[in-house]
């Protein structure tokens, strides 16, 4: 390497696909295993969750895009089970996070219990810290609870806090630390004390809020495979621009974070960082020997693409959720799973799954700009959209609006 070297657009976009487990050819005949499912969850870092079900959970689709067809009962088992490896808490959301973090969220926690902007309101109120002093000892004496076993008293408080006074104590202790998520049970948290939840052996030593500011940087890094210098922290949501530039700073200083050129979308070249660790497959990308192989579908809450504006610098691409937009302004669907083609992001569609049918409904699918309906995209497609039904247990696909009408009409050929 030198220091003038500018590394292409495709070397960067190979780096951060292989880095994120999205080279590997989509194959039909493995069988993923629980501890493939580990592997994926930390490599990537952690697994977001969202509540949106038009087909499968964000965080069963983040698996799926990288290891195709499983069972997400092994999901759930990895999750929740006796050998659970991962927790529930706030990284760049609600996520699944593996259980080395947990003393890194530790600040996060102290924050919110010794400063509670954020739950300051209610606990100006004796009557809510009554409510969590009960709500607690309920769970210490019952064992586990979901906010169903607990009575509302009926009345409405609009928007946000419209939830029953329980689920607002059980929020604020699962916030500050003192309860964990044991299970969900059709998707409801059942909550219960930290100290019956975590598996023992896990360092509870809390780090200062520089070290974690540190590590989430450098784990940001890792992750991300090659960055601009800010976008690392975009691996967690609670550390500012302000306080995260004099530590990434030090880390290049100290040369653990090295500063690279990198080509974009638009042919400027600009300075991004890699981890130390990471230089020599930077070199590899540049060498041409990862191959960007896999053909499959990313959900908006997709690892890859956690880093802000990436969709835009890399692939001129936008990975855009219109769920929450009222349905005459949305362009694209309600909820659009983006396509991945090796190294390009070449589409989107907007499924539904009929479950009693057993039928994928794509409400809409595109191709960008510039892209044709090739033969060998359309059969890449096919194969991971043969993939994708499988692990929804869909028998068929019905395409109600496809642009350009021949690539929904390949598809469906070819399937």
């Amino acid at each position: 390497m030198t220091d003038n070297t500018i590394y292409p657009l495709a070397a960067i976009r190979a780096m951060a696909l292989h880095t994120q487990g999205l080279t590997r050819p989509v194959a039909d005949d493995t069988t993923t295993t629980q501890a493939d499912i580990i592997a994926a969850a930390n490599q990537i870092g952690a697994v977001q969750i969202d509540t949106l079900q038009m087909v499968h959970r964000s965080h069963y689709l983040t698996l799926w895009s990288r290891l195709g067809n499983y069972d997400v009962a092994d999901f759930d088992a990895v999750m929740y089970g006796a050998e659970r490896q991962f927790f529930e808490y706030w990284l760049k959301a609600v996520c699944y996070i593996p259980l080395e973090d947990y003393r890194y969220r530790l600040p996060l926690m102290r924050k919110l219990r010794e400063n509670p902007r954020y739950w300051h309101g209610w606990l100006n109120n004796d009557e809510h810290r009554a409510l969590a002093a009960h709500v607690k000892q309920r769970i210490h004496d019952e064992g586990g609870l979901r906010t169903s076993d607990f009575k509302s008293d009926g009345k409405k408080r609009g928007a946000w806090w419209d939830w029953k006074p329980a689920k607002a104590a059980l929020e604020y202790l699962y916030d500050v630390g003192e309860l964990m998520i044991a299970d969900r049970i059709k998707f409801q948290r059942v909550y219960d004390l930290t100290e019956r939840v975590l598996p023992d052996g896990v360092d509870t030593d809390e780090v200062s809020r520089e070290e974690m500011i540190r590590y989430y940087i450098e784990k940001g890094a890792r992750k991300f495979g090659i960055c601009d210098a800010m976008q690392t922290i975009d691996i967690v949501h609670d550390i500012k621009r302000t306080e995260a530039k004099p530590h990434i700073k030090a880390l290049i200083d100290e040369g653990i974070l090295v500063e690279v050129q990198a080509e974009q979308f638009d042919g400027e070249a600009v300075t991004m960082v890699v981890h130390r660790d990471h230089l020599s497959l930077l070199q590899r990308a540049a060498d041409g020997d990862i191959t960007t192989g896999r053909t499959t579908f990313l959900n908006f809450f997709d690892n890859l693409l956690w880093p802000r504006g990436r969709d835009m610098a890399w692939w001129n691409f936008r990975h855009i959720l219109e769920a929450y937009k009222p349905a005459a302004q949305r362009e694209w669907g309600y909820y659009c799973l983006t396509i991945l083609h090796g190294d390009r992001l070449v589409g989107r569609f907007d499924p539904k799954l009929e479950r009693k049918s057993g039928t994928l409904r794509l409400k809409a699918l595109y191709l960008e700009p510039g892209v044709k309906a090739s033969d060998e995209l359309v059969a890449s497609v096919a194969v991971a959209m043969r993939d994708f039904m499988a692990f929804h247990s869909a028998t068929d696909l019905i395409i109600e609006k496809s642009e350009p009408k021949v690539f929904g009409k390949k598809l469906i050929k070819m399937l």
